[in-house]
């Protein structure tokens, strides 16, 4: 049982690696090159453990955490799409759930219905607990979009507008502290172009 349990195990965790070959939309901070999604889902469970103390209600960390770190594996099937993209969004749902049931599906049933579930809860984005995550997973393209001078916000045609219903709209949910703090920066990009 303890050989199979491991065999299936150490095969998501073969899998999951192949998430640092996914190239997102966003750069890194200092502008040098696209961050890929491992890099990204490391970088916003580190922002959740930060800004935890500004969501909208109490969190339950560990759990905000979880889901980031695997809200994103479907990406190694379905590709990164970037929210200022064009893509069809119902198609995009339909290959991230079958993405989500073989990549889950690697695990052990007890894991492969835990993590499941907890990336069906952040989907949802109902909880508590998935609307912060949601709130961190939209702010974190943003920072690094305003610290590279707007970054990939050209390449995309992105627009105030486009900004504050694709994101703002998100991150206020769950925590408009960030939204609000973030929002300065984001008119004075715009004004200054």
């Amino acid at each position: 049982m303890t050989d199979s349990r491991l065999t299936a195990q150490f095969a998501f965790l073969t899998e999951a690696d192949r998430l640092k070959s996914v190239l997102r939309g966003t750069t890194l901070c200092d502008g040098s090159r696209r961050e890929n999604s491992g890099e990204h889902s490391w970088h916003i469970a580190l922002y959740a453990m930060i800004l935890a103390e500004h969501a909208t209600r109490p969190v339950r960390i560990d759990r905000v955490i979880q889901m980031l770190l695997i809200h994103d594996l479907v990406e190694i099937d379905a590709g990164d799409n970037p929210i200022h993209g064009d893509h069809d969004p119902v198609e995009q749902d339909r290959v991230e759930r079958v993405a989500a049931d073989r990549i889950f599906g690697l695990l052990p049933p007890d894991q492969r219905d835990t993590f499941r579930a907890l990336w069906d809860e952040f989907e949802a984005a109902q909880t508590d607990d998935a609307i912060f995550a949601k709130s961190v997973d939209r702010v974190q393209p943003v920072v690094a979009n305003l610290e590279t001078g707007g970054g990939t916000w050209p390449e995309y045609n992105v627009t105030p507008a486009q900004l504050e219903v694709r994101v703002g709209v998100k991150v206020k949910q769950g925590a408009p502290a960030l939204w609000m703090h973030l929002k300065g920066q984001i008119s004075a990009w715009f004004a200054s172009r």
